[in-house]
């Protein structure tokens, strides 16, 4: 190898001139770079008295062909190349060379020890560690950071060693640089640390945290911004790691970060970061924050930093302190219970809002929009308190405050659809009258202030047009069609956007009453469905399918019949145009025409099953993703970025880059090329979210155009199955939910006669060989991944579809002997929030002995929603096995009455109602169940929320129905009818349905015990029952069974029964259902 030529056109790759730079790059790359002697000429460099940028370069380049030739060098250079690499880096004087001459040393080194080569570096890297030279000290602890970093595991044996030398240098006296190596040290070293097995270590770790934290404050008083960032990423990497580590100093160091985001005298980098960890630490360590009760100095902190939002807005991408404060509030919502967060900001909103600086009014309604996501329920039963708040501040004099409330609004609607669209008299009239005012102000494309109302104002609209049942929905039309249709010709393509997705939204809402305006509507966006010049056109494209989906399905078959084949090719065309998006509009369009067509959707049907498969199909693991010399231990090993497996790749040739490219990548700095690699794996993200939009499409095609689906069953459940075990989670609950489906559609095939089933196991009657064989299938699938699963989102589909099927379709899915117990078992530990998804990251048995037993805990919204949807699974099991779920409820009895005494009002409602359906299910089977059930019902009874006592009386109404244990009964029988006795006049949450019911049923079972003369007349006087009709069976059964008895009192009221009579059994039918109906007619 000419030597001479190959160091000139290295040079080259660092001349002012891209051309010359390509060259040079392309020769050293096919000249150059193949050849083992490249290696030795870079390492001479590196050592040599060149420039330092020749010397950095020579560095980044030799450190990257390292694992590629150092083994072919000649054995007798390579001591000698060792010790001069290692005494040129110990003796050089700038950092950046300093760094990635260590980055060369640990490529030898993780060469060479391997071979059992270089046996006296660690030896020599220790005693530079502890020389008396604080330049040698800052390399000896830097390339043992990057030594315990490429080595990982294989440096396990050697922690005391390194926690002795670091514990040391962390106090290092001279050099600011040695103490932030140290750190990087002893972070890698916690990643390794077994805190079972190492308590000596784990104290060393833990005790030097507080040095640590110094030493942050330090870089952060300095504003040294470069060791700022390094010690923020240390704490980062510590809350990742065993969560012993950080146990001991929690509490001070949640402190310690708040007291840095609030302060406005430090730099704002630090502070948003500051904040980044807060962030994770609430995500990640939410028992423990909840433990310490710091969860509402944490909101309330966060708050006093968002009004420094001021008139940036708040959707804006970059990001700055209020923002990140805003994130925190968001995450403590959604990880920790309403107590703790949404009660003490709602108390401490007042002086936000009504406060004289728009700054702090923006801020109070911005974060009260920002916890609606977390605690819906709370919110909810808040709305009558927060809604004329926030329509008072949509009329605030200040634009910002304005924008800011019709945020909150679309966050409100978002959430609480229904609820809040029974508000729309107040709120519709509000949104139209802001959207005229902008609408008129709007100057031109170039007023974007006016433009970003409009948008606002539609995507309100739009968000809201969910939540509106038909009937309203359909008196706005004539005055919100106009406006909005006018928008669709607006030059700006973002508001056009949002006016005609507020449009489709509206439309889904009105169904049918959207037909006046169906062709004029059809018409006007016919126009944007094949356009594709920029990526602002497909964006329009894909809103404009997505609107046109939802009115088909408004208007129906016949009228929409016409424009289905020019859409179904036009949404073909959009698989090809290389726009993520457009792939999943066209996907849902064909859900939609699916829905809307049914059987008739089955000449499209090949064509787009082929589509999707290959979506399904398409490989992801193919992709090899080079990271850098940070992802060097990760070569060949497949991660998880952007949801999706990836193959990190070893270095090569294209990886060796001109001197303009070189960064230094300990800087945690400015690396614009790292973030260009970042912004090219957003598409491995695209690729995931669509095949999460497409197996759900699956799942709808399957389930409305079932026969003439047969064929792909088999093809579906390969492929669909695979994707149970995708990385991304998004897919595995879409995977879930299209299995479930698909059962329930083939079980939908079998004759009538096969559909019927017997609660309880074994199986009465089976199902067809096919049907069993699919269950068989998914059953096995589903319990691998329930009892695993981390993801709660994932956890709770699985228990929605799984309660669901079960209610469906009976004990056939779970009639194998060996899946009880798996089932069991997972279901015990969500009621026991034991399960993977309910634990702080790490292991349980790691935490410290002052973290909360998760059992005993009040919960946050989105946390019982796990739990709830497992309750769900409990009732479903009990409809299901029938009186064989009496066995099956000694499991969990504990947990169910333990929610049923919670403090908390929601999951007592919810638990006292799963416990009615267990009383139902089991049937004479709750007898031996009887003491212990009246025991906490009793309490329920009195309790001071509605919901939970309406739910005791239907239980107890069930459990005097089922139970056979006569003697426990009559102890509460009278106290029960006194009880019931204001219930009977109540409105609320169903009481005086579910009351009745109760009554009927004593009467039924035990009509002499009954005081009928005082009890029958109270019974006639609710009746026709408003709200719960399932109580109607109950409750004409006794008055039926009286009335054939002869009963006086019953025969008395007949005058009174006959008009309710006639309103029973006049429309709706579904007042009764048919055999009640039978006993009722024959009745009178």
């Amino acid at each position: 190898m000419n030597s001479r030529k190959f160091i000139q056109t290295l040079g080259e790759t660092l001349a002012p001139d891209t051309a010359k730079i390509k060259a040079a790059t392309a020769s050293l790359k096919a000249d150059f770079y193949p050849l083992p002697e490249s290696l030795s000429v870079l390492l001479q460099l590196l050592i040599s008295d060149e420039s330092e940028s020749l010397r950095q370069l020579a560095a980044t380049q030799a450190r990257s062909l390292v694992p590629k030739h150092w083994k072919s060098l000649p054995d007798g250079q390579k001591p000698q190349i060792r010790q001069h690499v290692l005494q040129k880096t110990l003796d050089e004087e700038q950092q950046l060379l300093r760094h990635s001459a260590a980055r060369v040393i640990t490529a030898i080194a993780k060469s060479d020890l391997g071979d059992g080569q270089w046996p006296d570096l660690f030896e020599t890297l220790v005693q530079a560690a502890t020389s008396q030279s604080p330049r040698h000290r800052a390399v000896g602890t830097y390339v043992l950071f990057t030594i315990i970093e490429a080595f990982g595991e294989d440096m396990t044996a050697k922690i005391p060693q390194l926690l002795q030398v670091f514990g040391k240098t962390i106090r290092d006296t001279q050099s600011a640089e040695v103490k932030i190596n140290s750190m990087l040290g002893v972070s890698r070293i916690a990643i390794l640390l077994d805190a079972d097995e190492d308590e000596a270590a784990l104290k060393t770790v833990q005790d030097l945290i507080p040095q640590m934290v110094d030493i942050l404050k330090q870089a952060v008083d300095a504003e040294d911004e470069d060791r700022t960032n390094q010690c923020f990423e240390v704490f980062q990497t510590l809350i990742g790691c065993d969560s012993a580590v950080l146990n001991k100093h929690f509490g001070s160091l949640l402190q310690f970060m708040t007291n840095i985001a609030v302060d406005t005298d430090t730099e704002e980098d630090a502070r948003t970061q500051a904040l980044s960890f807060l962030i994770n630490a609430v995500r990640f360590r939410k028992l423990k924050v909840q433990g310490l009760k710091v969860g509402e100095h944490l909101t309330l902190k966060a708050l006093e930093i968002v009004p420094e939002l001021g008139d940036s807005d708040v959707n804006d991408e970059e990001v700055t302190t209020a923002r990140s404060a805003l994130m925190l509030i968001d995450v403590l919502a959604e990880s920790l219970p309403p107590s703790q967060v949404v009660v003490p900001l709602l108390h401490n909103l007042g002086p936000y809002v009504n406060s004289p600086d728009p700054d702090r009014r923006k801020a109070g309604i911005l974060a009260l929009g920002t916890v609606v996501e977390g605690a819906p329920d709370f919110i909810n039963t808040q709305l009558h308190e927060i809604l004329p708040l926030v329509l008072r501040l949509f009329d605030d004099s200040e634009d910002k405050v304005r924008r800011a409330a019709l945020d909150t609004i679309m966050r409100l609607a978002e959430d609480l659809a229904e609820d809040l669209g029974k508000q729309h008299a107040k709120l519709i009239p509000a949104l139209v009258k802001h959207l005229d005012t902008a609408m008129h102000k709007l100057a031109g494309p170039d007023d974007q202030q006016n433009l970003d109302s409009i948008k606002a104002c539609c995507n309100a609209i739009d968000a809201l047009g969910d939540g509106l049942d038909t009937e309203a929905i359909i008196g706005y039309l004539p005055e919100l069609v106009p406006r909005l249709s006018r928008l669709f010709t607006c030059p700006d393509p973002k508001t056009k956007a949002a006016a005609i997705g507020a449009l489709g939204a509206m439309a889904g809402s009105a169904e049918e009453g959207f037909t006046p305006y169906f062709e004029q509507t059809m018409n006007a966006l016919a126009s944007y469905v094949r356009i594709k010049d920029s990526e602002e056109e497909l964006d329009l494209r894909c809103t404009t399918c997505d609107a046109m989906g939802a009115i088909a399905l408004a208007v129906g078959a016949e009228p929409f019949q016409k424009y289905v084949r020019p859409l179904m090719e036009a949404t073909e065309e959009g698989l090809h145009l290389d726009h993520p998006k457009l792939r999943e509009t066209s996907f849902l369009f064909w859900g939609s025409m699916a829905k809307v067509y049914k059987d008739q959707f089955k000449p499209f049907l090949e064509g787009v099953v082929k589509a999707i498969f290959e979506s399904l199909e398409s490989e992801e693991s193919d992709i090899d993703v080079e990271l850098g010399e940070e992802a060097a231990d990760l070569v060949g090993k497949e991660v998880i970025i952007g949801g999706k497996k990836v193959k990190v790749s070893a270095i090569s040739d294209d990886d060796l880059v001109g001197a303009d490219e070189i960064e230094d990548l300990d800087a945690m700095g400015d690396d614009d090329d790292d973030d260009d690699d970042w912004g090219d794996l957003q598409t491995i993200t695209a690729v995931a979210q669509e095949k999460e939009i497409a197996v759900e499409v699956v799942g709808d095609i399957l389930t409305h155009v079932t026969s003439h689906y047969v064929p792909y069953i088999e093809k579906t459940v390969e492929v669909v199955l695979l994707l149970t075990e995708h990385s991304y989670e998004g897919v595995r609950r879409a995977a879930i939910a299209t299995l479930y489906r698909l059962y329930a559609a083939v079980w939908g095939l079998q004759p009538e006669g096969s559909q019927k089933w017997e609660p309880g196991l074994p199986l009465q009657q089976k199902p067809k060989d096919e049907v069993s064989k699919l269950g068989e299938i998914i059953s096995t699938a589903t319990l691998a991944l329930w009892a695993e699963e981390e993801d709660r989102a994932t956890v709770t589909e699985i228990n929605r579809n799984l309660a669901a099927t079960l209610k469906l379709t009976g004990p056939s899915l779970i009639a194998s002997p060996s899946h009880m117990k798996p089932l069991s078992e997972a279901l015990l530990d969500i009621l026991n929030k034991k399960h993977p998804c309910q634990l702080d990251m790490g292991p349980l048995e790691n935490s410290s002995s002052d973290d909360l037993d998760p059992g005993f805990v009040e919960s946050s919204e989105y946390d019982w929603l796990v739990i709830d949807t497992a309750l769900d699974v409990v009732a479903a099991l009990s409809h299901a096995l029938g009186p064989t779920f009496a066995e099956f409820y000694k499991l969990i009895e504990k947990p169910i009455l333990r929610f049923a005494s919670s403090s908390e009002a929601y999951e007592r409602t919810t638990a006292v109602g799963v416990i009615a359906e267990c009383i139902r299910g089991m049937g004479n089977a709750v007898t031996p169940y009887t003491s212990s059930l009246f025991k906490i019902l009793m309490h329920r009874l009195q309790d001071e929320d509605a919901g939970a006592k309406s739910n005791a009386a239907f239980a107890i109404g069930l459990l005097i129905g089922n139970s056979k244990d006569e003697k426990e009964i009559g102890k509460h029988f009278n106290t029960v009818l006194a009880r019931l006795e204001p219930l009977m006049q109540t409105e609320e949450a169903r009481m005086k349905d579910n009351a009745a019911g109760c009554v009927a049923r004593m009467i039924k079972g035990y009509q002499e015990k009954m005081p009928l003369r005082m009890v029958v007349p109270a019974l006639v006087a609710v009746l026709p029952l408003g709200e719960d009709w399932e109580e109607n069976a109950p409750v004409w059964d006794a008055v039926v069974h009286l009335y054939s008895a002869g009963e006086p009192t019953i025969l008395g009221l007949t005058p009174q029964l006959l008009p309710v009579l006639e309103k029973v059994l006049g429309p709706p039918e579904e007042q009764l259902d048919e055999e009640t109906r039978g006993k009722v007619v024959e009745m009178v």
